[in-house]
């Protein structure tokens, strides 16, 4: 199996924006029997992203509402009349920058881009890479996490891509056969042209991973309520970042700890220091095991594709 040189990836996708040239509201519209952005999340979640951050604004709670349930931390530009998606773009990697080793960035409005380039792009050993199809850049464009303190603390004028040639450090140009990272929803023309290739595209594989005992214990969903408890240190947070209720995370929890017969949270009562929740080693360690054991398995079932399905798919 390919081992990423990038171990731990985030990514942020930006749907703040208005929709105002396309009429009607981009990161729901349909794309097949899935919607914009759920098509991003779930092309991401494929690859191997661990964190995915939805900065929201425009039609927020609807957004969140239609997302919800699928591990991700929403996060709110609240001047989103105001600014531009850079502004997003900043509250999206500020608040991944110590979460991981490396993290996409990709607007709501591009969501055609494969696995495959994806991976492609977390297998480089470079600080940024961007794809390139038919001589022109595209999205998602990857970044370590070390670069994005000059990244958000960047002021002058243009965008993500301007800050990125500000830095002064080396760009890959990473070269890819996949005109999905080109076509973007900007107008019902483009939406029109995304739904034409769409139809043209390849299957994908599509892998979910849920350990069991007796009954089902620990899944994605699980995983990321206690990353999110991890830091936040409170369970009560961590269910609102996850639009879950706090009986449910606390049941996901309960249902960990009896079926691995270990507890993976020590609770904190409150009192002049105040309380909270956090992760004993049991739970970091298991929580770092399921990760790598997912990305394997994605790895492979990834490497094994062709060989079932190349000429049929």
């Amino acid at each position: 199996m390919t081992k990423q040189s990038h171990t731990t990836i985030g990514a942020v996708i930006v749907a703040a924006g208005m929709s105002s040239r396309m009429g009607d509201f981009k990161p729901m519209l349909n794309i097949g029997a899935i919607s914009i952005a759920q098509r991003i999340v779930a092309t991401l979640r494929q690859a191997g992203a661990q964190h995915i951050v939805v900065v929201t604004g425009f039609n927020a709670d609807a957004l969140e509402r239609h997302l919800s349930g699928k591990g991700l931390v929403f996060l709110r530009n609240s001047n989103y009349e105001t600014t531009d998606m850079f502004t997003s773009a900043k509250i999206g990697l500020a608040y991944l920058q110590n979460k991981c080793d490396a993290m996409l960035f990709t607007p709501v409005d591009i969501p055609l881009f494969t696995c495959d380039t994806v991976r492609t792009l977390i297998n480089t050993q470079c600080d940024i890479a961007i794809p390139v199809c038919e001589q022109s850049e595209g999205h998602p464009i990857l970044i370590a996490s070390h670069l994005v303190p000059a990244l958000v603390n960047w002021s002058g004028e243009g965008g993500l891509r301007d800050a990125i040639k500000a830095l002064n450090v080396n760009i890959c140009h990473v070269p890819v056969r996949d005109a999905g990272i080109l076509h973007d929803a900007d107008t019902p023309q483009d939406y029109q042209a995304l739904l034409d290739y769409h139809n043209r595209q390849l299957a994908r594989t599509e892998i979910k991973v849920t350990l069991s005992r007796e009954l089902p214990f620990f899944d994605e969903k699980t995983a990321m309520l206690l990353a999110l408890i991890r830091e936040t240190g409170s369970v009560s947070i961590a269910c609102k970042r996850m639009q879950i209720s706090y009986s449910t995370g606390w049941n996901k929890i309960r249902r960990l700890e009896s079926q691995t017969k270990s507890e993976v949270l020590t609770r904190v009562q409150g009192g002049a220091g105040g309380g909270g929740s956090h992760l004993t080693p049991e739970g970091h360690r298991l929580l770092k095991a399921y990760y790598q054991y997912v990305a394997d398995i994605k790895d492979y079932a990834a490497s094994r594709y062709d060989a079932y399905f190349g000429d049929d798919l």
